[in-house]
């Protein structure tokens, strides 16, 4: 399976630009709307963009030996208490992850990674590239969740087409 730095430029702008379109949505939301529960996998707005969030800077830790989350799968829907909070942090992981694309070589997505799987219980070995492709699927899995109970909420979704992302940006 072959994942090119190109590759992982792209979905990085991707979801950057994703979350900037909801980062504008639900900053004009009332606080009880993203903290609704909506029947989705994780309950509410806010607890899945959380644990979008907390699913990126797992994965950045485990591709850059950043620092991890200090909480497991469980409490990732509580990583940020407000979606204040949660924008903030999440336009940092954005040009954390931009960055980290950006300076990818062919090499660095070679061989496999090793980790502790909390979710399995037991150590797991996967190809780097496989990896570096479920970090953008899960990105892109859960904001499809979000899409669906921003427009049960009577949003007006972002587009989400990676085809229609600007050619020119966005950058974070």
């Amino acid at each position: 399976m072959i994942v090119t730095p190109d590759y992982c430029v792209t979905m990085a702008r991707y979801n950057a630009w994703q979350n900037r379109q909801l980062r504008r949505i639900v900053e004009a939301m009332p606080d009880d709307a993203v903290r609704a529960e909506r029947g989705a996998f994780f309950g509410s707005i806010l607890a899945t963009l959380n644990h979008i969030l907390w699913g990126d800077r797992l994965w950045m830790a485990m591709f850059t030996g950043s620092e991890k989350p200090d909480v497991g799968i469980p409490g990732s829907v509580e990583l940020t208490p407000s979606v204040p909070e949660w924008a903030t942090q999440r336009f940092r992981v954005d040009g954390q992850l931009l960055i980290w694309a950006e300076t990818l070589s062919a090499l660095d997505l070679t061989g496999s990674l090793t980790w502790y799987s909390g979710a399995m219980g037991q150590e797991v070995t996967r190809p780097v590239s496989v990896c570096v492709m479920h970090m953008f699927n899960h990105q892109t899995h859960h904001r499809g969740q979000v899409h669906a109970m921003l427009t049960a909420a009577g949003q007006k979704a972002p587009a989400t087409d990676l085809v229609f992302m600007p050619a020119d940006g966005p950058w974070p």
